[in-house]
This record gives C-alpha cells, structure tokens and sequence, in this order.
C-alpha cells in the first residue's frame, strides 16, 4: 500500500537519484563508445558502417577496464579532494564557536534537536546572499555561508536556512549532488577531450585522415573482414553519429544534475520546516535571497549546491532549482506559512542621480521641526535657551522635581 508523507518521498526520491546516478556512471561507456567510431574512421576511413560500429563497441570492450578506472579515479580524487577544490573557488574558511557564536549556536542547537553530529561551519566573504552544504561522509560535512547573509538574515531566517542546509545532509542529498557533479565532470571532460582531438584531423578526398601515413593503414588492416571495403561514404555518418552521441551524453549527464537538484530543494525546504517549526522564517529567508545570490568567481557546479540558483544564459540553460515563488507557494500550501510577495532589489550604490533636478525632494526640503514638548521646544530659535514649563499643580508641580517635594 502506497504511503505518503515527508520521509516517504525521501526515501522515493533516494531510490529515483541511485537510478539516475546509474544511467549517468553509464553515460560515461556513451563517451568512450563514441571515441571507438571516430578512432576506428581516423584508422581506416574506407570502412563500412557495419564495420565501424561492430569495431567501436570491440574498442569499448577491450578498453572497459581502462575507462571504468579513469572514472572511478576521478571520484576517488573528488572523494578526498572536493571539498579543498570547492574552498580554493569560493575561499570559505572554517570558523569556530569564538569566530561566530551567533552562527555556531543556532546550528549546534538544531543538531542537538534531532541528534545529528554537527557539520563543519564556513565563511566565505562575501556579500551575495546564499549557502550551501559539501560533503560526502559525516566526518567531511560542511556548511558554508556568506557574510553577506550573516549580516542580512534575522536569527530565525538564519536557523531556517541552516535547517535547509542541514536536511540536505540528512537526506543524502549533498553526496548524490557531489557525485552526480563529479561524473558529469567525467562525461564532460572526455566529450571536450574528444573534440579537441578530432579538430586536430580533417577530411580529405572522401576519406579521413590522422596523419599517418595509408601504406601503414592499409598494412595493419589487410586481414579485416570484407565489409571494410567500398564504403568510403560511411565515414561520414559515423562521425556525425560519434558527434551526435557526445552531445546527447552531454546533455543527458546535465539533465540528470537538473533532475536531482529541482527534485530536492523543496523537500530541503520541508525539511527545514520540519526542524525549526517556523515556516514563515523559511518564506522570508527566500524573499531576501531571492536574485540577490550571485557568487562572484563560483562555477556552475558550487552555485547548484546552494540554496538559489540566480544564475540565467546558454551555460544554465535549465534552471537548476525550482523558482522562489513555487517554493514559496509550496511553503504557504503545505506547511502552514502565509504569502510573502518578492521583496524589491535595492538600488546599486554606485548609482548616482544623473543631475541636480534628479535628486529628491526630500534632500532639498527643509528639516521638520521639533516636536513640541518641555524638552525641546520647537518654537524656540536654534541654539535660543529653552524656558522650563510651569509647574504643575499639586504635589508633582513642585519646582523641586516631579517626584515630590522636598
């Protein structure tokens, strides 16, 4: 029977990431299987379609060994080292209970909560307004938050913000985010490789060549099958199937980071609700955030590991998170918050009024009075000595002080 729920759909959406980390770990035999067809044309460029494929796929199999250990290296590397890499990009640093009370008690008190061990705090300088977590194993976790945040967010946006972060460690999200960054590093980093390599070969009179010499070409391959020979047009189509193979792995391998993180920032959001029982400081943490974290010098993949994702054009093509106004809305439907709209985008400080009859009003009127009372008299003249109010009648009113008389 079908149950539903918050942990139901984590758990869901754990079994959907280790499938779609699967098929992207298998992208990386596309790339290679690819690189086959366009070595096997650049060996013998008057081959078969049947023979180029059928010789592709012996190069994939004769090679398995070798790709599946590049890969596994890149993630062994990543495993121990991302964390530096991410450091370097950003230039968080570590920060302690003296550095940032503020910071480390509201992060130690929602771990205390629910008994998770306490992850790493960073700092990175900053005045873009976002955070992120990193890690792959308890002893590695890490939030990082920029200053910029520190000093915008109220305690309560600060903890739901912390809880968001912190529900990502809980639910396994940072290592599927880390992993599925570091294969389709790998996938991205062959097809580049495979590019690079193919420009540096050519086209010529109907058949292609690598630079060596055809005697040689034509001396290693005499015992090949017969389906090598009259096929000189058959090159051609491999090489745009290779192509068309390494774009479709390309794409796929981002699709699949897409698809991981959209699936997960609202269940981060729910989470941190969950932890902090104050939807409405989740709403107004987003408002703040909201266009306004931009990480200056981050990649791509460090700005998909944060709370927003502002960043828009060809190399972002599909937005990487779910926008702030559904997962407002989500928050408003599901949890209880009330609706908080966009919160307009200060004015940059380097703008300046284009003229003198630009400037506002209010900096050319006049100051307002002083509100009239016995301590500042707004009657009176600037710098005009005050006249004390007359005493009030009674026992207050006595000259002496208004507590009595003496």
């Amino acid at each position: 029977m079908a149950a539903y729920g918050l942990y139901t759909h984590i758990a869901a959406n754990k079994t959907r990431s280790l499938i779609l980390l699967a098929g992207l770990f298998l992208l990386v035999y596309v790339i290679v299987y690819a690189g086959g067809l366009i070595f096997e044309v650049l060996s013998n460029g008057d081959a078969t379609v049947p023979y180029y494929l059928k010789a592709a796929l012996s190069d994939v199999i004769r090679t398995l060994p070798w790709s599946t250990g590049a890969a596994v290296l890149w993630i062994v590397i990543a495993y121990f080292f991302h964390q530096s890499i991410i450091d370097a990009v950003t230039g968080g640093e570590s920060v302690t209970r003296q550095q940032q009370p503020r910071l480390y008690n509201l992060l130690e008190n929602l771990c205390i909560s629910r008994g998770i061990p306490m992850p790493k705090l960073k700092i990175m300088e900053s005045d873009a307004l976002n955070a992120f977590a990193t890690g792959l194993n308890p002893r590695q976790y890490a939030i990082t938050v920029t200053t910029g945040l520190l000093n915008t967010l109220s305690d309560q946006e600060m903890e739901a913000v912390l809880g968001h972060e912190l529900t990502h460690i809980r639910n396994g999200d940072v290592q599927m985010m880390v992993v599925a960054v570091v294969i389709a590093g790998v996938v991205g980093f062959f097809a580049e490789l495979l590019f690079r390599g193919f420009s540096n070969f050519g086209y010529y009179g109907g058949g292609w060549s690598s630079g060596r010499s055809s005697s040689s070409s034509s001396s290693s391959d005499s015992g090949g099958s017969s389906d090598r020979k009259g096929g000189g047009g058959g090159a051609a189509v491999i090489i745009i199937v290779a192509v068309v193979l390494i774009v479709l792995a390309w794409a796929l391998s981002q699709l699949v980071k897409l698809a991981l993180s959209r699936s997960r920032e609202l269940l981060a959001d729910a989470g941190s609700v969950e932890l902090t029982k104050n939807p409405d400081a989740m709403i107004s943490a987003l408002r703040k955030i909201e266009g306004r974290g931009e990480l200056p010098g981050a990649t791509s993949a460090v700005m998909e590991l944060c709370v927003d994702n502002p960043r828009e054009g060809f190399a972002d093509l599909f937005a990487t998170h779910p926008s702030v106004e559904s997962r407002v809305q989500a928050l408003v439907k599901y949890a209880g918050g009330h609706y908080e709209g966009p919160l307009a985008l200060p004015m940059h400080p380097t703008e300046e009024p284009d003229d003198q009859g630009d400037q506002s009003t209010a900096d050319q009127a006049p100051p307002l009075p002083a509100p009239h009372g016995p301590w500042n008299d707004a009657a009176n003249p600037a710098g005009a000595p005050t006249v004390s109010p007359p005493p009030l009648p009674g026992p207050w009113g006595n000259s002496s002080g208004p507590w009595g008389r003496h």
